[in-house]
């Protein structure tokens, strides 16, 4: 098994490249998600994740 692991700071961003390799493999056993937010001033700064566990 392998791990792919995706960090985008918009969504739009993590799923296009999701569905990008998602197209290359086609054996996957999980995926995981997470949504980090950090707060610097008054600026939100967000941070979109992705681990993939699939079969090479």
């Amino acid at each position: 098994m392998k791990v792919k692991i995706f960090d985008e700071s918009h969504e739009k961003d993590l799923e296009s490249s999701i569905n990008s390799f998602l197209e290359t493999t086609s054996d996957i056993v999980d995926i995981k998600y997470s949504v980090e937010l950090t707060v610097n001033g008054e600026e939100q700064i967000y941070c979109f994740s992705a681990m993939i566990i699939y079969r090479d």
